[in-house]
């Protein structure tokens, strides 16, 4: 099976992106420890956008990602951080190689 990515574009409730991010590196080391299947989870905090950040996600396949998706870490940190977020979009990737 193909490798699938998730390019996640987060906005954030103003001034709430530093603890939205401490919440989502907690996450991600919960995954890489825990999912095999959970290949890289990486935050990008683009320079002219206070309240916004792009979370890259990559996964063996579809189903590590449906693994990861309804996992004990996924469902913690939307509980954590549902009154911080503003909106998000994803777009699903297979990467090049």
């Amino acid at each position: 099976m193909q490798k699938l990515a998730i390019i996640a574009t987060i906005k954030t409730k103003p001034g709430k992106r530093d603890e939205y991010i401490d919440y989502v590196r907690a996450h991600a080391k919960r995954c890489l420890a825990t999912e095999p299947g959970t290949l890289g989870l990486e935050i990008f905090v683009p320079h002219e956008q206070a309240d916004t950040f792009i979370l890259y996600e990559l996964y063996a396949n579809q189903d590590a990602f449906e693994l990861h998706w309804n996992g004990a870490s996924h469902q913690q940190v939307r509980k954590e951080t549902a009154d911080l977020l503003l909106d998000v979009t994803a777009v699903r990737c297979s990467p090049v190689e």
